[in-house]
């Protein structure tokens, strides 16, 4: 499958964009992290602020280790932000802060994107086992039944990521609309800079969509190709 003309024809321009997703972030992330915001708050003093003057109580704010691990765990009702963002009172901080505290308000409104995304977890992860094997085993012999098996399991796979979108456009809406009523980010160009991060950071979930679409599209093609 590696060395197949098509899937290297479908997928390397694919791989491209993810690469480019992945610098453009970390790239973004780095430039405004040198930018500090007037307010003087920190990320986790930002994201409790965001909680605060939306209405929701009740949840933690841990540091969590790894560069921009950050994420929100609706299990727990846990912000964990890494220490980046967490300690540091830059532009890039308060706005990964205050996006992953978006994810929180999205709970706690019963958004239904979230929602759907945190009951197709265990599905994808199924999904992520097993859809390889039998559709590696189905090309080897010619079983087309069997790589409709592993098509399927992976679109599971690419379910979720296509919810995701929705859900990580709308916290991030979410952030900035808050992050400017609060007063934590106050100019014009700070609110540009959060504006940045943020978008920088929903491409790398759009690269990862982009690819995943690309994958299926190949395997569907091998499928079809395999009845000829």
């Amino acid at each position: 499958m590696l060395f197949d003309p098509l899937y290297l024809l479908l997928t390397l321009p694919a791989l491209a964009f993810s690469l480019w997703a992945q610098w453009k972030v970390k790239s973004t992330f780095s430039k405004f992290q040198r930018v500090g915001v007037s307010s003087r708050m920190s990320g986790a003093e930002a994201a409790a602020a965001v909680l605060r003057m939306s209405g929701v109580a009740g949840l933690k704010i841990e540091r969590h280790q790894g560069f921009l691990s950050d994420h929100y765990d609706p299990t727990s009702r846990t912000l964990r932000l890494s220490p980046d963002v967490y300690d540091g009172a830059s532009v890039s901080a308060v706005a990964v802060a205050a996006h992953e505290a978006g994810h929180a308000l999205q709970h706690a409104a019963n958004y239904g994107p979230l929602t759907l995304r945190s009951k197709l977890v265990p599905v994808v992860q199924y999904g992520s086992a097993l859809w390889y094997l039998p559709f590696l085993l189905g090309s080897i012999f010619n079983l087309t039944g069997l790589m409709w098996v592993g098509i399927v399991a992976f679109s599971a796979i690419v379910l979720f990521q296509l919810v995701t979108l929705p859900t990580e456009f709308d916290a991030s809406s979410r952030a900035r609309s808050v992050l400017l009523a609060s007063g934590i980010v106050t100019s014009k160009s700070e609110e540009d800079g959060v504006a940045k991060v943020l978008n920088a950071a929903a491409m790398t979930y759009v690269a990862a969509l982009v690819a995943s679409l690309m994958q299926l599209l190949y395997m569907i093609l091998r499928a079809q190709n395999s009845r000829d």
